[in-house]
């Protein structure tokens, strides 16, 4: 896979903390660098390659970015805990690696800056955050992945592990309130006192299957099974269990010829649905590490791999002599503007890009899963 090295380092090369080329939100806002989500996937991305490779040019990369933003107190330039905004966690799950690998202690002040919003996060009447203050009482399935997992390792690195139940317990809500038992699959989001203009006002359930939303909650499993300790054993395999439902409800969703899925997932023959990069990438990923994990059994492997596979054919390209990675929804939510309200037209809508990183980084993730196979045939 030379060809996906050569395109990860064109990124690199004209990438700055203060102008990252594969934020397109921020790049057409024309806003200034901020603690987002957006480049804590890409980072997050670029240390599992550096752990995987040992090359620490990704390394010192990742490292220079997340540095212009904590300050020597631990506080992180332009983020404020209290928007209660769970996106802002995810970008904290770069820190505890890179404390570890740089020992630089503003790091670990900055986890505990982060852990500070989930402390006073405002919650549902099921006991789940938020998914941010200007959504009150709305659980998305995106949310999940921006906080349990770091919630959970913060727990187990620096909290004896107390509120480890809780981010369990806020799993099995999403199980148990967003699943659709007919088909298995989890609609987007949730509002806990049906309210709100998008939602059904009997199950306070928004309208479709978008294809992130699935993928954000595949890998906020995958990822905190992944760091559960062996005295949650029990929780870990009902999790588990919940996570192979996932993934055999979807694969009669994935595309046969370029074994990727659909924008928004059941309406894969309804014009103008398309093949979508991310959510893609994302499940190729996960579904090739939680067979690494042995959360799946081997056969499952081809499946992950075929979608990652099918994105790169369709959607990796050559123009003027650069590499751009096409196919990918630039944003999806609901609510504040009367124009997210989660119709089939709306995912429609929302624009599709080349280049971001919400498609670059876990097409990234889906690669070293295919470097970890490939050191485990050796």
């Amino acid at each position: 896979m030379k060809i996906l090295d050569h395109y990860i380092e064109q990124l690199l090369e004209k990438s700055s903390p203060q102008a990252p080329v594969w934020n397109i939100e921020k790049i057409n806002q024309g806003q200034k660098p901020s603690w987002n989500y957006i480049d804590g996937c890409m980072i997050k991305a670029l240390l599992e390659l550096y752990h995987i490779t040992k090359d620490s040019h990704y390394l010192k990369f990742a490292d220079n970015f997340i540095d212009y933003f904590v300050q020597e107190d631990g506080s992180i330039l332009s983020y404020d805990p209290k928007e209660y905004n769970l996106d802002n966690v995810n970008a904290g799950k770069t820190l505890f690696d890179l404390y570890t690998l740089t020992s630089k202690e503003k790091y670990r002040r900055a986890i505990d800056t982060v852990y500070g919003q989930l402390k006073t996060q405002p919650r549902t009447s099921t006991g789940n955050f938020w998914h941010k203050l200007i959504y009150p009482n709305q659980i998305w399935l995106d949310g999940l992945y921006m906080a349990q997992p770091f919630y959970m390792q913060y727990e187990l690195a620096y909290n004896e592990g107390k509120n480890c139940q809780d981010s369990y317990n806020q799993f099995l809500s999403v199980y148990q309130l967003m699943r659709d038992p007919r088909n298995g699959l989890y609609y987007h989001a949730y509002d806990d006192s049906k309210t709100a203009f998008w939602c059904d006002k009997v199950t306070g359930l928004s309208a479709n299957f978008w294809l992130r939303a699935l993928g954000w909650y595949a890998m906020a499993l995958v990822d905190t099974i992944d760091i559960m300790p062996q005295s949650m054993a029990q929780e870990k395999a009902q999790l588990s269990r919940i996570y192979q439902e996932l993934i055999d409800s979807m694969l009669p969703y994935q595309e046969e010829e370029t074994g990727m899925w659909y924008q928004v997932v059941n309406r894969g023959g309804i014009t103008p649905n398309y093949l979508e990069t991310s959510g893609s990438a994302i499940f190729a990923y996960a579904i090739m590490k939680s067979v690494r994990l042995g959360l799946l059994n081997s056969s499952y492997f081809s499946y992950g791999q075929k979608a990652f596979d099918g994105i790169c054919k369709k959607y990796l390209s050559e123009k003027d002599g650069e590499l751009q990675l096409g196919g990918i929804c630039l944003v999806a939510g609901l609510g504040n503007k009367e124009m997210r309200e989660g119709t089939f037209n709306y995912y429609m809508r929302e624009p599709v890009v080349q280049n971001e990183a919400k498609g670059v980084a876990p097409l990234i993730l889906a690669y070293v899963e295919i470097l970890f196979a490939q050191k485990k045939d050796d």
